[in-house]
């Protein structure tokens, strides 16, 4: 009779909500694999017989991060209007961001890094940004460059989302800001270069 299993999923659920929980708060040179597992109530055994280790088990807070983001974001439905398509994935983003705000730190606060300018997958979080933008160009309603203005958009919500996550607007002004700014974003690749 072999040995009872003793790491679970319950201890792998345990172990990722751990490390981003840590991701979210720590330096990552503070993170290792003794205090992921004392944390997690376990044994660094469990780190290595589950993800192979500290890196593999960052990995997969990162996966589950772009997995929900992009989950999110993609179920915003393709309309006849990019802009208001455009607006409505600006809010997806920030809902998601503020519902899932320790995955949202450890995304966009190092462990993964937005390169507009790199290929994008299928499942990347910022594939249904760049198919609303190049409807908006189709359509002529946007000017410009894709990776400029997807970089302009997502500049301006992470910058809004940050903010917000730090508790620095209260709700109201949180509200006021983010529909402002992110029309105002968006009426500025509206104008027509000369």
């Amino acid at each position: 009779m072999g040995r009872p299993r003793t790491n679970d999923d319950t201890v792998k659920e345990r172990l990722i909500e751990t490390a981003t929980q840590m991701c979210a708060t720590r330096p990552a040179e503070s993170i290792t694999i003794r205090a992921l597992a004392t944390a997690a109530g376990t044994a660094t055994a469990a780190v290595y017989s589950l993800f192979g280790g500290k890196d593999a088990l960052i990995g997969e807070v990162r996966n589950r991060a772009v997995a929900g983001l992009f989950q999110e974001v993609s179920g915003v439905p393709a309309s006849d209007d990019p802009l208001a398509d455009l607006y409505a994935l600006a809010v997806a983003y920030r809902r998601w961001g503020r519902e899932h705000s320790h995955l949202y730190t450890v995304l966009f606060g190092g462990v993964q890094r937005f390169d507009p300018s790199g290929e994008v997958g299928t499942s990347d979080p910022v594939r249904p940004l760049i198919e609303a933008i190049e409807r908006g160009l189709s359509a002529s309603v946007l000017f410009g460059d894709t990776t400029s203005i997807a970089l302009s958009i997502w500049v301006t919500l992470h910058g809004l989302v940050t903010l917000e996550l730090a508790g620095a607007f209260d709700t109201a002004t949180a509200e006021t800001a983010f529909e402002s700014t992110i029309l105002a974003t968006l009426r500025g690749w509206t104008i027509r270069p000369i």
